[in-house]
């Protein structure tokens, strides 16, 4: 492994004067009173609700989700009595599971990327824009080609060589860089398959972004054979990851249209348009607490 490293820049601008805000997601079967059940808890430690979507698969037994952004001043000393109180109001009568979360604390994020740039230095940018409240921690690549600009942006690079099909040594070593220091990891066009064995030990969300042309063309040059089959839309789909390559919860999907006049490379630059948009919703979405995951699909509170 080589290692190319800067100081951290540290985390984004804060957005939407998250300075004293939490996020609340409830989920579980529906039942009568839980909206209830929620705001009488914030209302007693006057909490301010700025925000609260929800929703139900079925109102008769179904499932519910719930996703509540609230201010409160002195946010950090009230977590503790706000969770006791959710366990005796939400888990103990209903059932549900909850994650209450002060939006200050950006989650941690690690970056994997091949040689394909384009999405991994448009998280980049828009981190540096404070479009993204995240904590970059990492860019881990298995080529060495964008050490200089990632380290441009004051994250630290590590190239951990990927080769044959053993890929045992080079997920041992992400394991240990990983350990501790993230809360989810993002696949920008990272062109490596990852072992079931690695997604269940690395214990975060993985977020990956591929083109929407699966399974119709799997494998090398996608577009072109797009180009030759006459397509007349190219997408992308970002999802998290799971054992079942490419089969994960969809968080986002967009396309754009195509016409028999675009080349195979007009329609590769379209494409990673696409791609770049998709993949920094999903991050923002993820990093929001935006998103719910309920099987195999996704709740999502855009």
């Amino acid at each position: 492994m080589t290692v190319t490293q800067a100081a951290p820049t540290g985390i984004a601008k804060k957005t939407g004067g998250a300075g004293h805000q939490a996020s609340l997601i409830v989920q579980g079967a529906d039942a009568t009173g839980i909206v209830a059940a929620v705001t009488s808890v914030l209302g007693r430690h006057g909490a301010n609700i700025v925000s609260l979507d929800q929703y139900s698969d079925n109102p008769q037994g179904g499932a519910f989700f719930q996703r509540t952004v609230f201010g409160l001043d002195g946010l950090r000393a009230e977590l503790p009595g706000l969770r006791a109180d959710f366990d005796k109001e939400l888990v103990k009568p209903y059932g549900l599971s909850y994650t209450l979360r002060d939006l200050s604390v950006p989650k941690r994020v690690a970056i994997f990327a091949s040689k394909s740039d384009h999405c991994l230095l448009d998280l980049l940018w828009r981190h540096r824009q404070g479009q993204l409240p995240v904590s970059i921690a990492m860019v881990i690549s298995n080529h060495p080609d964008t050490a200089e600009e990632v380290r441009s942006f004051g994250i630290p690079f590590f190239h951990v060589p990927s080769m044959g099909a053993d890929k045992s040594a080079a997920e041992a070593e992400h394991l240990r860089l990983l350990k501790d220091n993230v809360d989810f990891v993002v696949l920008a066009r990272y062109m490596q398959i990852l072992s079931g064995d690695f997604i269940q030990r690395v214990g975060v969300p993985i977020i990956n972004i591929h083109h929407s042309f699966l399974p119709a063309f799997i494998g090398a040059g996608p577009y072109a054979k797009a180009k030759e089959r006459g397509v007349k839309l190219v997408g992308a789909t970002a999802h998290y990851v799971t054992e079942d390559l490419d089969e994960g919860p969809i968080i986002e999907q967009d396309v754009v249209r195509v016409s028999h006049a675009h080349t195979a490379g007009d329609l590769t630059r379209r494409g990673a348009d696409v791609e770049r948009a998709v993949l920094s919703r999903a991050v923002l979405w993820h990093a929001e607490d935006r998103v719910i995951r309920n099987g195999k699909h996704t709740i999502v509170f855009a």
